[in-house]
């Protein structure tokens, strides 16, 4: 399966999903690799394993993912012959240009069990609320903020004494395990076709 991903910052789960198919666990290959931030370190990854990268053109906006932006993005996705997209830390908002031009091929990791704590900080919301637990969910992209159909997920207890910091490296390892076992999935139901 040819991947694409969309990311703003470290790349963590891209480079968790690079390790899987190195080590032989995913049967898949990142093709591109594009974020909205110039200096975010996901490039930086790509570069390093010699993937092709680029840096999208929000036009200055801050958290608006203007229509023309996304036209652009999923023109350049669809000639890398990307059949997945996959969002790793990417904060904007995807809507109807990108979602229409890979209709349920985008797939995105959020750090909590959804529908509980959609948005940002998850972590800290989840904290806040005093819950026994929380976790990782990787669902596919709607148009709404953290509410497409969750592909699959795994809890994380709440401890005793735990930061925002401490919770998060938790949900963090679990993000790593299960985002590239979410793409294995997806690719078998894909072959089943």
């Amino acid at each position: 399966m040819t991947l694409g991903i969309l990311g703003s910052g470290s790349g963590s789960n891209m480079q968790a999903i690079l390790d899987a198919i190195a080590s032989g666990t995913l049967d898949a290959r990142v093709a591109l690799v594009l974020s909205d931030n110039p200096d975010a370190y996901i490039l930086e990854r790509a570069r390093s394993h010699g993937i092709e990268s680029g840096v999208i053109d929000c036009h200055g906006f801050r958290t608006k993912f203007p229509g023309d932006a996304q036209r652009e993005t999923a023109n350049r996705l669809k000639a890398a012959g990307v059949e997945l997209v996959c969002l790793a830390g990417f904060m904007r908002m995807v809507k109807r240009p990108l979602l229409e031009a890979f209709p349920g091929r985008i797939i995105n990791i959020h750090p909590a069990l959804l529908p509980a704590f959609p948005g940002l900080e998850a972590w800290k919301q989840a904290l806040d609320a005093g819950v026994p637990e929380t976790g990782a969910t990787v669902h596919y992209v709607d148009e709404g903020m953290d509410t497409g159909p969750v592909i699959l997920q795994e809890t994380v207890p709440v401890l005793h004494g735990d930061t925002t910091e401490t919770l998060h490296a938790r949900i963090q390892k679990v993000e790593h395990r299960i985002y590239p076992a979410a793409i294995r999935l997806i690719a078998a139901r894909s072959a089943v076709r």
